[in-house]
């Protein structure tokens, strides 16, 4: 993974800021910073936080070294007191975060930054370009593993994006439940298992279909899985099994009514004998496609530009706003932007997901000031059993929050069991649950 410092992937105005704040005597003042979504991308009903891990990582390279100094120099970006506190800069407070792999609402805390003005204003575009993007992606992959009966997804939109994106994109689709990618850079640096066969270049490369697959089992094993659309899909299944026998991994089919196709090719497997060749389906799949091919006899899909696009959300909508600040007294106070439409709700805030007896999910409760832990007290507003979601990801400038990619996979997979099963639905609706809003 690379080292090199991540401080640049920032706008512009982060370090104007920073100087005017340094003139004016501001910039250390204590200061508490919120990362939320105002409401969930339109027709959604629940959200997902992937891309904690990356800020982690992103975080621990965000230094202003020599390099990243001559840049800001050369280009008068900032003055030569900012240049020089940049030089000693080191985050020195805490962040607080919903856990990688959790599920979010809206007006969700999913990050809190407490430190000074200076230090927490300087990571502001970091932390909201990993998680809109990251965050989005997991939010699509949900929806696609919930609809696919369990049937095995395959990320493989590596060349529908950015280079950089689509790594991103297999780690936070990983967590999500998908169970491989196409991208080796994934591999490599996240540990997500990667798979692949051949492409059609691979079947047209040669002088036949028969060739082709032939040449490809001798190489791959009979556990292959073989591309049969390329000219005439029940001949080139004909030849599949010809060539590798009964014990043929899978088939994979690329165009056409997938549905009916993959009925056509089942029946002409099980005639064969191939009763345990699988059938992998993709082409242009989204979570909606996948919902529709539940009844069909498919073993898993093959997803690309939907997913690592959001599947038309490409962003979360995550904001990262001032929250509360120390005054000339000394005294920590809350601020709240009040724009229409824009507003938001000042102090620091503890969130807490509600469950009924059941134990299904059924309220956000998001409140200011620290989480009550007396949950006798009617007082609160707290009840037995609700879920604490904020942990430390930061303390006194050093990470301590790190897991590992399964634990967050794993997590996702448990919370999204809580929900309520409308969650389950592909049509448009509110958020499954609501936000409670606690007053401090």
């Amino acid at each position: 993974m690379t080292t090199a410092s991540t401080a640049l992937l920032t706008d512009h105005y982060e370090l104007t800021m920073l100087q005017a704040a340094l003139r004016a005597g501001t910039a250390h003042r204590r200061s508490v910073f919120e990362l939320f979504p105002r409401r969930l991308p339109e027709g959604r009903r629940y959200g997902v936080v992937a891309g904690v891990g990356r800020v982690l990582d992103a975080f621990e390279r965000f230094r202003f070294d020599d390099e990243v100094l001559a840049v800001l120099r050369e280009g008068n970006v900032v003055d030569g007191a900012t240049l020089d506190w940049l030089a000693d800069f080191r985050f020195g407070g805490d962040i607080w975060g919903y856990a990688e792999g959790e599920v979010y609402f809206p007006y969700s805390p999913l990050m809190t930054v407490e430190s000074t003005f200076a230090e927490a204003v300087l990571l502001e575009t970091l932390l909201l370009s990993i998680l809109n993007h990251d965050s989005a992606i997991a939010s699509a992959a949900s929806r696609m593993t919930w609809v696919s009966c369990e049937r095995p997804c395959i990320e493989m939109g590596s060349r529908r994006t950015h280079e950089e994106a689509a790594v991103a994109a297999a780690r936070a689709a990983y967590v999500a439940g998908f169970a491989t990618t196409s991208n080796l850079a994934a591999r490599q640096r996240y540990g997500v298992p990667t798979a692949g066969t051949s492409a059609h270049s691979f079947t047209l490369l040669h002088d036949s279909e028969r060739d082709a697959f032939t040449a490809q089992v001798e190489s791959l094993g009979k556990g292959t899985t073989l591309l049969v659309d390329t000219y005439d899909i029940e001949e080139a299944v004909r030849l599949a099994i010809d060539i590798a026998g009964p014990d043929l991994g899978a088939v994979r089919i690329d165009s056409g009514d997938l549905g009916m196709l993959a009925e056509q090719v089942r029946t002409q497997l099980d005639r064969a004998g191939a009763t345990g060749t699988r059938i992998i389906v993709t082409s242009d799949l989204d979570e909606h496609a996948i919902a529709a091919l539940a009844a069909a006899p498919v073993d898993g899909y093959g997803v690309g530009t939907s997913l690592v696009t959001g599947s038309g959300h490409p962003t979360s909508g995550f904001v990262y706003k001032l929250v509360a600040r120390e005054n000339d007294s000394g005294e920590m106070v809350s601020v709240a932007k009040k724009s229409k439409d824009k507003a938001s709700i000042g102090g620091r805030k503890y969130a807490l997901r509600r469950h009924n007896a059941a134990g299904v999910a059924e309220a956000e409760v998001v409140g200011i000031g620290e989480a009550p832990t007396d949950d006798g007290d009617p007082s609160t507003g707290l009840r037995t059993g609700d879920r604490d979601l904020l942990v430390p990801l930061v303390r006194d400038g050093e990470v301590v929050g790190r897991e590992s990619l399964d634990t967050a996979r794993e997590r996702h997979l448990r919370v999204r069991e809580e929900l309520p099963l409308p969650a389950r639905m592909m049509s448009r609706g509110e958020p499954v649950i609501p936000t409670l809003h606690l007053g401090g």
